[in-house]
């Protein structure tokens, strides 16, 4: 997920959010503002991480008002670090006192999502294998978490079910086995298409391949059982290991030789990373 394409999808969802915080009007906000002034903020940092989704942050406060000035001193994929100010906001105080947690709650959960990309990332460097994220994203937040992915340094799966062909343990059950799941893959997609099977052992591993899988996935499979589809893949198939996977435990996978590792935790389990609008003032 490249920024221009993120940037393109974003204001229908960012107004869907704006119009799920404001449903008719902010009244704490019009309560100590009765017309427009002009005020000026502070983005600060709280905690040390990757910064992600300056962009999004930004357009907040611009649908509310287009002329809302914001100076960034940073920028996406920068570290960060704690007490740093990040950049200023100038424009209607009302604006940026209704736009103020909208904007946060993106800029903190898509800079998290960086954060913890990056700390895997860091653990997998000097091997080939490369980590990517999955569809376990939030509801209508997709499109940022996994641009978040990629500035953390990680890589796309798949977007959507539309996106490519993944056939795990329902599919293969709903098609009577994993050489007749891939046989009707292969014959109602496009050859522009890979498929990819989800194996839970050896037996089922070496069905995909024998039924010729592009891709293979290796889901909670033991270390020593992976080693073994790896060094039988060779050549004929990728590999993706996939199953729990987080920092905590992702160095034990780092030597197995796999071309891809998967990990749901990245959209679902990263933290926020700390960040606030400080220091409120007219101007």
């Amino acid at each position: 997920m490249d920024r221009i394409t993120m940037l393109i999808n974003a204001d229908d969802l960012i107004k869907s959010a704006l119009k799920e915080d404001i449903t008719s009007e902010d009244v704490s906000t019009n309560c100590v503002m009765k017309g427009y002034s002009l005020g000026e903020v502070d983005l600060i940092c709280k905690q040390d991480g990757v910064i992600a989704g300056l962009d999004v942050f930004a357009r907040v406060f611009r649908i509310l008002d287009e002329d809302t000035k914001i100076e960034f001193f940073c920028k996406d994929g920068d570290e960060v670090k704690k007490g740093e100010k990040l950049g200023v906001l100038r424009g209607d105080i009302r604006v940026l006192l209704s736009g103020e947690r909208t904007a946060l709650n993106y800029l903190q959960r898509m800079s998290g999502i960086a954060t913890y990309t990056r700390n895997i990332v860091k653990l997998l460097e000097g091997s080939k294998t490369k980590l990517l994220d999955t569809r376990k994203t939030t509801p209508n937040m997709r499109i940022f978490e996994k641009y978040a992915v990629k500035v953390g340094g990680g890589c796309n799966h798949r977007y959507n079910l539309s996106d490519g062909i993944l056939l795990k343990d329902n599919h293969i059950g709903a098609a009577g086995g994993v050489k007749k799941a891939v046989e009707m893959a292969k014959a109602y997609a496009p050859f522009v298409r890979k498929v990819e099977v989800e194996v839970e052992n050896l037996d089922m591993f070496k069905e995909a391949l024998e039924a010729g899988a592009d891709v293979i996935m290796l889901d909670n499979m033991s270390v020593e059982d992976m080693r073994e589809a790896v060094r039988l893949a060779a050549g004929k198939a990728e590999t993706e290991c996939s199953g729990n996977v987080t920092k905590e435990n992702v160095a034990r996978l780092v030597d197995i030789g796999v071309d891809y590792i998967s990990s749901g935790a990245l959209t679902h389990s990263s933290p926020i990373l700390d960040l606030s609008l400080k220091n409120l003032h007219t101007i």
